[in-house]
């Protein structure tokens, strides 16, 4: 076998493996996961501390709509953070085991510098273990790395599974593994997970976001 050739062969093995890592084919994230039982209860409504949750949250047809001006106050009084209106996901705080988030996302054209899905808790100083956010038609894991393009005006099956004692993250969109990394986290730090809109820098002056579907899983022991 030709030098060529054999370049090309482990040219092509490279590619191969790469994509299969990455997630070519959908899978189903859930497989050896239990849900947990999930109402209306469970979602607690973050939102601008001088408004009605009912100014930026409506809950119709199955579907979650969270939106907030760059213009609004924060959550609280004392919270120095940017304007948000995010579902809170409590009941399911953890700081052990492997945990999952799925649920169905939709981003309206124009939304843009705005985080929509978190794992809140972390080492000091920083506050997330990952953060999804959306610039110009993109959904990012953190601004780091593109998760998925053309993101505006549809629907999209996002899961999110956290490994606590191994540090790792993964991300898929529709099945398919979109990003996996190691995060640093001190011990014995809470976790849970958020969905909305949070806004960023450069953020628009209307954040939006839609979902559906809002699932929290554990891997089964």
């Amino acid at each position: 076998m030709s030098s060529h050739t054999n370049m090309w062969f482990y040219i092509s093995l490279v590619f191969l493996f790469t994509y299969n890592v990455m997630g070519s084919e959908p899978i189903d994230t859930t497989l050896g996961f239990v849900s947990q039982p999930l109402n209306q209860s469970n979602f607690d409504i973050q939102k601008p501390y001088n408004l009605p949750v009912d100014q930026r949250y409506n809950f119709f047809g199955e579907v979650h709509k969270l939106w907030v001006f760059e213009t609004d106050k924060p959550h609280s009084r004392k919270s120095k953070t940017n304007p948000r209106t995010e579902i809170r996901i409590r009941g399911y705080d953890y700081s052990s085991g492997v945990w999952q988030f799925e649920a169905y996302g939709y981003v309206p054209s124009d939304t843009s510098g705005v985080c929509i899905m978190q794992i809140f808790g972390s080492k000091p100083p920083k506050a997330s273990t990952t953060m999804l956010t959306v610039y110009n038609s993109s959904l990012y894991y953190y601004r780091n790395q593109v998760i998925l393009s053309d993101l505006y005006n549809k629907w999209f099956r996002l899961n999110v599974i956290h490994d606590v004692e191994d540090n790792n993250v993964k991300v898929y969109i529709d099945g398919i593994l979109k990003h996996e990394g190691r995060v640093r986290v001190g011990p014995h730090i809470h976790h849970y997970f958020k969905c909305g809109v949070y806004s960023q820098k450069e953020g628009s002056f209307y954040m939006e976001s839609r979902w559906k579907d809002i699932r929290v899983f554990r891997l089964h022991d």
